[in-house]
């Protein structure tokens, strides 16, 4: 028997201990809540995991796991996708990742998405990084570009490192979608009470960069437990015990499960580029609403980069729910995605329909190919 397969039934074997171990521990906070204990994973990787594995099916009928707001494309507003399709039969060519590629603009809109204006004559590429964009735009000087900048905390210093040490052609801009994290689970919390979290799986990801003391608000303001989580079903299924743990010794605070890659306070380079390259903003989250300190900006040494500046346009808020599309009530765990009624019908990964359909990081996206 090889060492790898070994492992691997270790690691399975493991995995059910910690299994049972949650089941017994959530007994208690049962009887105490009169309901199933209810935990939020933030991070659209988490999901992955979750529902790839099959963790939930591991889980007894007293853990419900729900997946949240960890996916930076579905909550991009459509207004953005309008404009880049325009731009694309306008002289520019729109640079953007596969994952939004595909991303719906605002109802009604036609072409709906920068897939289908690239088959319509519009000038769209899909690239891996903003690197690739610097160097396409750094040979082709006579066009002009724009690049969709989607993501969290993550993919930032993708766009602000080089923007910082002026890497960027003058014929390169930029649309600016990034959106913080934090920002979201303390709205969700204040505004939703509804949907009664327990805990909290905090994302690794984003917190490699911002750092786990990140999160320290919601056990402190909130009562929460939160773990900050690596992505392999043992990290996820050991930080779901710390935080039925936690909530049956009645003491929430803030574990960081995922240390051998997550510093407490980050990675401090990083976040001072970014903070010197951009500003936070109120901003808008499609289907949701303007979140306080959400959203980024460009400072003023590097507007000349951001599209709507050099186009003289507003930042604008248009409505962009779907007409039949609950994305907005996935995305703050108030609905599951078989929930709606399009899911697996008029909304297929081949085909999506709403947003959350659309990404590798959207709970619909994640349900429909792994259950």
């Amino acid at each position: 028997m090889s060492s790898e397969l070994v492992n691997l039934l270790r690691s399975r074997e493991y995995g059910l201990k910690i299994a049972n171990e949650v089941n017994k521990e959530s007994e208690n906070i049962v009887k105490r809540l009169g309901r199933p204990v209810r935990i939020m994973n933030f991070c659209g990787t988490h999901e992955w995991t979750i529902t790839h594995y099959g963790i939930r099916s591991l889980m007894s009928h007293n853990i419900e796991l729900i997946p949240g707001p960890g996916c930076p494309v579905c909550i991009t507003p459509g207004y953005y996708v309008d404009l880049l399709i325009d731009l694309s039969f306008n002289n520019y060519t729109v640079l953007t990742y596969g994952d939004a590629y595909k991303l719906p603009g605002t109802s009604g809109k036609k072409p709906r998405s920068l897939f289908q204006a690239a088959s319509m004559g519009g000038r769209v590429k899909v690239i891996y990084s903003f690197t690739d964009a610097v160097k396409i735009a750094t040979e082709k000087p006579s066009e002009k570009f724009v690049f969709f900048a989607v993501g969290f905390e993550t993919t930032i210093p993708a766009t602000a490192i080089p923007i910082f040490y002026r890497k960027v052609p003058d014929n390169l801009y930029v649309l600016i979608a990034y959106r913080y994290t934090p920002p979201v689970m303390k709205y969700l919390l204040i505004n939703h009470p509804e949907v009664e979290i327990d805990g909290i799986i905090a994302p690794g990801h984003v917190s490699a960069i911002i750092g786990s003391e990140s999160w320290r608000f919601l056990p402190e303001e909130f009562r929460i437990p939160v773990v900050v989580s690596g992505f392999e079903p043992i990290d996820v299924l050991t930080s779901i015990f710390l935080i039925v743990k936690m909530l049956n010794e009645g003491k929430p605070n803030l574990v960081n499960e995922y240390s051998r890659v997550v510093k407490p306070e980050g990675s401090t380079f990083v976040k001072e580029i970014m903070n010197r390259v951009h500003e936070n903003v109120d901003s808008y989250w499609r289907g949701i609403g303007v979140i306080p300190g959400s959203g980024a900006k460009l400072r003023d040494p590097y507007k000349r980069l951001d599209i709507l500046t050099h186009l003289g346009l507003e930042e604008k808020i248009v409505e962009d729910k779907l007409p039949g599309c609950i994305c907005d009530k996935v995305v703050l765990g108030l609905a599951k995605p078989v929930d709606c009624p399009l899911f697996m019908k008029a909304c297929k990964p081949q085909s999506p329909y709403g947003p959350c359909m659309v990404s590798s990081e959207g709970a619909c996206r994640i349900w429909a190919e792994n259950i």
